[in-house]
């Protein structure tokens, strides 16, 4: 029961984008300096935020359709990072447990590190070291573990030419417990992709995105996390098209933007968005995805001829989805028949529709199944295998795509394997290896000696935080590959031995490097940029430790140094990539080969798309844990990094916030602003504030990763992703 006196639980009303974006692009300018944001903004580097990619040889705010300026807030926030001044030595006198009083914010805003750190097992402190002293510790530290009991991680921030070397070196050495941050985001599309189409990544190309007269836009917030796509979203419907959004969130950016690049939008308020904005509940997509191949079959508005001629297995999934009943669908997703019905009829009539998706599908115990079944919705209509229609995955970290063709990842294909043979002269491990979250689990048991972590938060990216700090800090000694400081640096190693090494930014490298945006269209930095004195590129860090951990070796590692030799290395093993050989030269930036479908022939057995049966996931939550719980990040951070405490689109002023329909709120006899506790089987968050939200009843969303306290590490048993966004909790007022 509400009270006049309280604030009421509504949601706030709020347009995306606009003036306030624009001036906090300013300020950010102002703090870190207008020439350094003019000269790191316009180098001919890739943009180090979201997979859409920009920058390159075009320029730094220019894109492959030669569109400026493609540029946006992530753009800024990424770059304020690395244009800081350097830590303060004298600031690693104070103990880890200091540095754990600080807010991801905090922490994040020290500094750039331009110094080794080390600190010993029984240690509470970093202390500065040399670069003699950090690589000779590395080397005895690998060269005394059984590589079986050693993993290796990369995340997306990296160049392709780090991967490559990471990834060689780690097999070198004896392992295939090689992993990357996809596997806690986008490796459900790649398994689901691959089980339909014989490939895991986007199928379109931006110009693509540019033709096409419908989008669909699934569990995914790009106003937030990818800005520059709502610019496309915008252009699709000012030239008659329809944007689908399918999100359990009212996100106020889907609903109506004002992108700061068009005078026309920001002049009138904002451009709207949804031509459709349905919100099924948490963790119900497949039902809905099945209600609307339900809808087309029975009103007979899909392509038969594309059915027959390029797929396989309708029939049976005909025969699944006949008698999957409504009642089943409606009652899951809680979307009427009626209005699935309409979502059928508004896709059957594109010509050239895309479906783009985010972590709200992949982030669920069937993840695969709902990357699955939204092929499946392709399928049915003829919408893979020509121009302007098909899928795209939206990725998250500028290369961590490139970080997976690379293959940082515990299984390459046979033939990969063979040419790496082949060129390096060396026998590679066959052995399984480990996932990302199967490696953590190794050393939560005691059996991991030894880790390498480039880039990222490892910590802060792995659910159960409690268990994380523990399975981290039982591996006796992790090596991290890093610009900045972050919790996971602090977190995590309070009885082992730990190593920080300073590392250049993607502007900052001695040579150039190449990054693979979510188009499949690889661009090339130049680096260059002077800021530091002290740091290294990781590629010369991972060559001078193989030189003197494989001392043996076949492969020469001191030729690796240079970055020509890497990019002929993977030009002659990595499929698709003949032209990366040359690029530093010819400066030809290129979408890799046999990547888009623009004619209906796929990368199966026999060369036809082959559709999926999916069963419908059972209800999650009970009468202890009533409400279902999805992590979210806010308009402020990027990934785990956080640029600002409030989440302007939303209208919260503190992370330590969970956003609720205001029925609920009032069911509770709580208002917002109030405090209240969650609990989920996994831990509590104390003392978080509520807001009103529009999302379903039942539903609750909190930020990632401070909501990781009560998420589990079950998964998604296909693509080993942990279930981040369907999270069974209670929620009570504090006491």
């Amino acid at each position: 029961m509400s009270n006049k006196n309280s604030t009421p639980a509504e949601p706030i009303n709020i347009v995306g984008g606009g003036p306030k974006k624009v001036l906090y692009t300013l300020k950010t300018v102002a703090r870190i300096g207008l020439l350094n944001s003019a000269k790191a903004l316009n180098s001919k580097n890739t943009c180090k935020a979201c997979g859409l990619g920009m920058g390159g040889q075009r320029g730094g705010m220019t894109n492959e359709k030669d569109e400026f300026p493609s540029v946006c807030n992530k753009s800024i926030q990424a770059q304020s990072t690395d244009i800081q001044l350097p830590i303060p030595e004298d600031l690693f006198t104070h103990t880890l447990d200091d540095f754990k009083q600080l807010s991801a914010y905090e922490i994040e805003h020290l500094g750039r590190l331009n110094t080794p750190l080390f600190k010993s097992a029984d240690g509470n402190k970093y202390a500065p070291v040399s670069w003699e002293f950090a690589l000779d510790k590395m080397t005895r530290a690998f060269t005394a573990a059984d590589p079986s009991r050693s993993f290796f991680y990369s995340s997306g921030r990296s160049s392709n030419e780090a991967g490559f070397v990471l990834q060689l070196l780690a097999r070198l050495y004896g392992t295939n417990n090689v992993n990357n941050c996809s596997y806690y985001c986008h490796q459900a599309t790649g398994v689901g992709l691959y089980n339909v189409i014989g490939t895991g990544t986007a199928t379109v190309s931006l110009e693509d995105v540019g033709n096409c007269d419908c989008i669909f836009v699934i569990g995914a917030n790009p106003s937030s996390n990818h800005p520059r796509f709502v610019h496309q979203l915008k252009n699709c419907r000012e030239r008659g098209g329809q944007v689908i959004i399918i999100n359990p969130a009212k996100e106020p950016g889907l609903v109506r933007f004002a992108v700061p690049k068009s005078a026309k939008s920001m002049l009138s308020g904002g451009t709207w968005i949804a031509s459709e904005y349905v919100q099924p509940k948490i963790g119900s997509d497949l039902a809905l995805f099945k209600g609307i191949a339900k809808a087309l079959l029975e009103t007979q508005q899909i392509d038969a001829h594309f059915i027959s001629q390029h797929t396989e297995n309708f029939l049976q999934f005909k025969q699944d989805i006949e008698t999957t009943e409504w009642k089943s669908i409606t009652t899951l997703c809680d979307i009427s028949k009626e209005k699935i019905l309409s979502l059928a009829d508004a896709y059957a009539k594109s010509e050239r529709a895309i479906f783009a998706w985010g972590m709200g599908i992949t982030h669920h115990h069937h993840g695969v199944e709902n990357v699955e079944a939204i092929a499946n919705l392709a399928l049915l209509r003829g919408m893979l295998g020509k121009p302007a229609a098909g899928l795209l995955p939206l990725r998250g970290h500028s290369n961590v795509q490139g970080i997976g063709t690379m293959g940082v990842k515990p299984v390459l294909a046979e033939d990969v394997l063979l040419q790496l043979e082949q060129h390096t002269g060396a026998q590679l491990p066959r052995t399984p290896g480990m996932d990302t979250l199967a490696c953590l689990s190794a050393a939560y048991e005691g059996k991991i000696d030894a880790a390498l972590i480039m880039g990222g938060n490892l910590f802060s990216a792995t659910p159960n935080s409690q268990w994380a700090q523990a399975a981290l800090d039982k591996v006796p000694f992790k090596v991290y590959l890093t610009t900045t400081l972050n919790q996971g640096h602090v977190t995590g190693m309070e009885t082992s031995e730990a190593l920080i090494l300073p590392v250049t930014a993607r502007d900052e490298e001695w040579q150039p490097t190449t990054q693979e945006s979510m188009f499949n269209y690889v661009r090339l930095s130049d680096g260059g940029i002077d800021r530091l004195h002290n740091v290294k590129p990781e590629v010369e860090i991972l060559c001078e430790f193989g030189k003197r951990l494989l001392p043996n070796s076949a492969l020469d590692f001191q030729k690796f140094k240079q970055h020509d030799s890497i990019r002929a290395a993977i030009a002659a093993t990595i499929p698709g990539l003949s032209e990366l050989k040359d690029i530093a030269h010819t400066k030809q930036e290129f979408t890799i080969a046999n990547r888009l479908l623009d004619n209906p022939v796929f990368n199966t057995h026999n060369g036809k798309a082959q559709f999926q049966i999916n069963t419908l996931p059972a209800a999650m939550i009970n009468d202890e844990y009533p409400f279902l719980l999805a992590s979210i990040r806010s308009e402020g951070q990027f990934n785990s990094i956080i640029y600002e405490e409030n989440d302007s689109y939303r209208g919260t002023d503190t992370r330590w916030s969970i956003l609720m329909n205001k029925e609920d709120i009032e069911d509770l006899d709580i208002h917002v602003g109030d405090a209240v506790n969650i609990k989920s089987p996994q831990g509590e968050m104390h003392a978080v504030k509520v807001f009103a939200f529009d999302v379903p009843r039942g539903n609750v969303m909190a930020y990632y990763p401070e909501a990781n306290v009560l998420i589990s590490t079950t998964h998604d048993p296909r693509s080993k992703t942990p279930a981040f966004k369907s999270v069974p909790v209670q929620i009570e007022k504090t006491r």
